[in-house]
């Protein structure tokens, strides 16, 4: 006979000897569980390196702006670049357009009109004052110079809707920073014509930043807003604040949204990284998903006990599930259970009749 018992030989003789109690206890000796390949290691020991998954560095949408070429023209210039730091109402660019030049004669020629109506106006408040005009010919006065006030306040506010310089009639639109942030695109060229609507430059503000990490669904089923999270590399923390309530049919994951506020200035927009999650960090023990067993309806894990070769088929509750990692509740930090050999294990329960 060979030094190792062959596999059917063992349960023989573990049927036969009386070795195993009618509880869902083993006793095997050395040899035994050398023949049937046990091998064991402490519950809780892979949290760290089975909670890794993908994610990918967004910015959100609400600090994000677009500048757009207002009206058909030419690039005259671009002041920036992209990584380049911007302030709110910077010049950053210059659009020459005929449109502009008609808005910009337009705002020049409703101005004067109004200074005129604003005098007119003076005028003939004095006059109605000093009783040389009728009450009539005021309000007639009031009404036109308060149209020309209108007219002229339409046509500037189109003009700064365009981006353009009131103060300067004929000369390029300047186009400037919608809010503080870091130029992440450049859309157009020097010198190239552009359609209304064109993206000149997109700009974003880079604190806080998200991640978008695709989560199995069993795990995701565990998560909630405000749980922690931790980027791998580089080592910087954060939190959950969204779970998706649909499923991609490809990979059956679920999009979960992170966000990093301190340490966001060491990621990049569209970077990829991996992330650790801890969704139940007070909740269940997690343990090798090879180390769980189904067995007559019963989720059992074995358990090695203080009597050497005593293996115990003790019955958990799945907390969670993903990444080749389950967490369950029945089990005490270090308990040392089995994480190779249970099939021959759950072959044993069956021949004796246990659970």
């Amino acid at each position: 006979m060979s030094r190792l018992i062959p596999l059917f030989f063992a349960f023989f003789l573990l049927a036969g000897s009386g070795m195993l109690s009618a509880a869902p206890t083993l006793d095997l000796s050395a040899a035994q569980q050398r023949a049937l390949g046990i091998e064991t290691q402490p519950a809780g020991s892979i949290a760290a390196a089975s909670s890794r998954l993908p994610a990918r560095v967004v910015v959100p949408p609400t600090q994000m702006r677009v500048l757009a070429a207002p009206v058909a023209g030419r690039m005259e210039m671009l002041a920036v670049v992209p990584g380049e730091a911007v302030r709110r109402g910077q010049v950053i660019a210059r659009l020459s357009s005929p449109q502009a030049l008609e808005l910009q004669r337009d705002v020049q020629q409703s101005a004067a009109q109004a200074a005129l109506w604003r005098q007119n106006l003076q005028r003939d408040e004095q006059l109605f004052a000093e009783g040389l005009i009728a009450e009539s010919r005021l309000r007639e006065t009031r009404a036109a110079a308060s149209q020309a006030f209108a007219q002229h306040d339409e046509r500037r506010h189109s003009l700064e809707l365009a981006g353009g310089d009131r103060g300067k009639p004929g000369e390029p639109l300047a186009l400037v920073a919608p809010i503080d942030g870091i130029v992440l695109e450049q859309g157009v060229q020097l010198g190239q014509r552009v359609e209304a609507a064109t993206p000149i430059y997109r700009v974003a503000r880079l604190s806080p930043l998200w991640l978008d990490i695709q989560v199995p669904l069993p795990l995701a089923a565990t998560l909630k807003p405000g749980m922690p999270l931790k980027v791998v590399a580089p080592p910087v923390s954060g939190k959950i604040v969204a779970v998706g309530r649909s499923v991609d049919p490809l990979s059956n994951g679920v999009l979960v949204r992170g966000e990093i506020v301190a340490g966001s200035e060491l990621l990049t927009t569209g970077q990829m990284l991996e992330v650790e999650l801890d969704s139940q960090a007070s909740h269940g023990i997690p343990v090798p998903a090879a180390a769980v067993i189904r067995h007559e309806g019963a989720v059992l894990v074995f358990v090695l006990g203080n009597v050497p070769g005593r293996f115990t088929a003790r019955p958990v509750r799945i907390v969670s599930q993903g990444g080749g990692t389950v967490r369950v509740d029945g089990l005490q930090p270090d308990e040392r259970v089995v994480v190779k050999g249970t099939s021959g294990l759950k072959a044993l329960l069956g021949e004796t009749g246990g659970m």
